[in-house]
């Protein structure tokens, strides 16, 4: 692939951007300066230099953010700033977005990418794919609630009863809930269901995906290519 396609694939610009980019010097690739413009380059474990911003090529994009506190995962965020914020221009700019959302209070392992293929894997709900949350309680927790979480609960508005994959109490005020759907406000709503508040809301889990221990809020990462099989 030509650079000029490179760049525009990566989120650098327009290719007229890019071919600007190339021809300012602005480009490095093994610790030189890239000259020409329309070498053919394999991508596959390309790392190139934009401004100093060392870039691997992934394609597609796939990455990891702990989300803070305060944050909208929306697009166009109205009360908080957005999620998409976090992130470097060029993934803003090839429309990564967040898979599901989490609630602008709640913190926790984010997965986006722009992949769309992807994104229906992981939402759909037929995939049933696992996200581990821990819930901080206002009231005392126990193992009857858990059961009963696990055993299936009503939520306001919504006749089904909704069960929790797992549920583990780790301590008076503590619970650790694995689901499987995603519905609206799901965790704090079943938490209400057995008389109690959710104080604080964290996601550990997505799917393959845990949030890395070193990651602190409002940092990204690129997701590891083995956890996509």
């Amino acid at each position: 692939m030509r650079w000029p396609d490179i760049l525009f694939r990566q989120g650098f610009g327009t290719r007229h951007e890019c071919l600007g980019l190339l021809a300012g010097g602005r480009v490095r690739h093994g610790g030189a300066v890239v000259q020409d413009a329309q070498a053919e380059v394999a991508t596959d474990g390309l790392q190139f230099e934009v401004d100093g911003l060392v870039w691997p090529w992934r394609e597609p994009a796939v990455l990891l953010l702990h989300k803070p506190a305060g944050y909208e995962c929306s697009r166009v965020p109205r009360d908080h700033p957005g999620v998409l914020s976090l992130l470097p221009a060029p993934l803003q700019r090839r429309g990564v977005q967040p898979v599901g959302r989490l609630d602008a209070d709640t913190t926790g392992l984010l997965v986006l990418t722009d992949d769309g293929a992807l994104i229906h894997r992981l939402t759909h709900p037929k995939r049933k794919v696992a996200k581990v949350y821990v819930a901080t309680t206002r009231h005392p927790v126990d193992e009857a609630a858990a059961a009963a979480l696990c055993a299936g609960v009503v939520l306001h508005d919504d006749p089904a009863p909704v069960r929790a994959a797992a549920c583990e109490v780790l301590d008076a005020h503590t619970l650790r809930l694995t689901l499987t759907d995603g519905r609206y406000h799901q965790v704090k709503r079943m938490v209400a269901a057995v008389a109690n508040r959710c104080e604080a809301l964290h996601r550990e889990r997505f799917g393959p995906w845990s949030l890395p221990a070193d990651l602190p809020p409002g940092h990204w990462r690129w997701a590891e290519p083995a956890a996509l099989s």
